[in-house]
């Protein structure tokens, strides 16, 4: 591509650089010059203008993202038409953004002609939202440049929600109130709703490790994920919720995570059911780090510990002021 000043005579075909305006003319940057146009700069006195005129080996910038976008682009996704050079991916489903960050960091790095933005990996979008662009950042790129981005593939998708069964325990002491469980199933049915799933048991038991374990083999035998929401906080592996899990005949897959709000929360499995200890700050609306686990759930994810354990960086979350602990205070949850 050749870029820079020519006589107006001699730019027939090429593509404006920068905008121009005249009293009597606008043409906006990105446009080819046609016979009319050189005409009418012409008339109104412009002699020289600035263009990029694309070689035979080149692909124009719209073209160019056209052609990316479709190989970028996964299940669960749409493109849109190309417009100066940029192609926007919607979610076609509700579900959970998958990306391959290694691969969208090898397609960044062909050239800098091509750029590829996401929204953050693993986040949970609705139909009809931009996850992603493409963009070309000159008029034109060579054609050996788009053909090696090209091989690096499939970038993005979305993974959908699954129509899962979610049950929910309640574990009740002298101190805790009707109340808060009941906010607590209203905060729960709203955290669901994206994914299109209604709660679809809940029942309450006393903080007992027997009363809680039945609990927990009943609802696991009908339901593909239990959430304990307890009286009182999970601070240990022997504590009451991991411990009826236990005796119930379910497994501790990890117990913590570095995401602050949701340090307490523990992962568990019970035949093919999920078992999720609620962290105290999962009573709350706010983002913490049990709706990252949930949504993986819900969108079919298995999760394991190292993936627990691999979400730190970017972990520390906003504060959530109605913690009995504030985080300046001391966080527990």
């Amino acid at each position: 591509m050749k870029f820079g000043p020519v006589a107006v005579a001699h730019a027939l075909g090429a593509h404006v650089a920068h905008a121009v305006r005249t009293e009597a003319l606008v043409l906006k940057k990105g446009h080819r010059l046609s016979a009319e146009d050189i005409s009418n700069l012409e008339k109104q006195g412009v002699d020289e203008i600035v263009v990029a005129q694309l070689d035979g080996g080149d692909i124009g910038e719209d073209a160019a993202a056209q052609d990316l976008a479709e190989v970028f682009c996964g299940a669960g996704l749409r493109v849109e038409k190309a417009f100066t050079g940029r192609v926007n991916f919607f979610a076609s489903t509700a579900g959970l953004l998958k990306i391959d960050v290694a691969k969208v960091a090898l397609a960044n790095g062909v050239d800098e002609a091509i750029t590829f933005a996401t929204l953050p990996n693993l986040r949970s979008v609705q139909a009809g939202e931009m996850v992603a662009t493409v963009k070309i950042i000159p008029f034109s790129v060579p054609r050996p440049v788009v053909d090696q981005a090209r091989h690096v593939g499939k970038l993005i998708q979305v993974l959908p929600f699954k129509p899962l069964k979610v049950g929910v325990i309640s574990t009740l002491l002298p101190g805790l109130k009707p109340s808060v469980v009941r906010k607590t199933l209203a905060v729960m049915q709203r955290r669901l709703a994206p994914a299109g799933i209604a709660l679809a048991h809940e029942v309450r038991v006393l903080h007992d490790i027997d009363d809680l374990a039945f609990a927990i083999e009943d609802m696991a035998a009908a339901h593909h994920v239990v959430i304990i929401f307890g009286a009182s906080a999970i601070t240990d592996r022997r504590d009451v919720i991991p411990a009826a899990l236990e005796a119930a005949g379910g497994v501790i897959v990890h117990f913590g995570m570095p995401v602050d709000p949701g340090n307490l929360l523990l992962l568990g499995r019970l035949g093919k059911a999920w078992v999720l200890g609620a962290p105290g700050c999962a009573r709350s609306p706010k983002e913490n780090g049990f709706d990252w686990v949930l949504q993986r759930l819900l969108a079919g994810m298995d999760v394991s510990a190292a993936d627990i354990k691999a979400l730190g960086v970017g972990g520390l979350l906003m504060e959530i002021g109605s913690r009995p602990q504030p985080r300046l205070g001391g966080s527990d949850e």
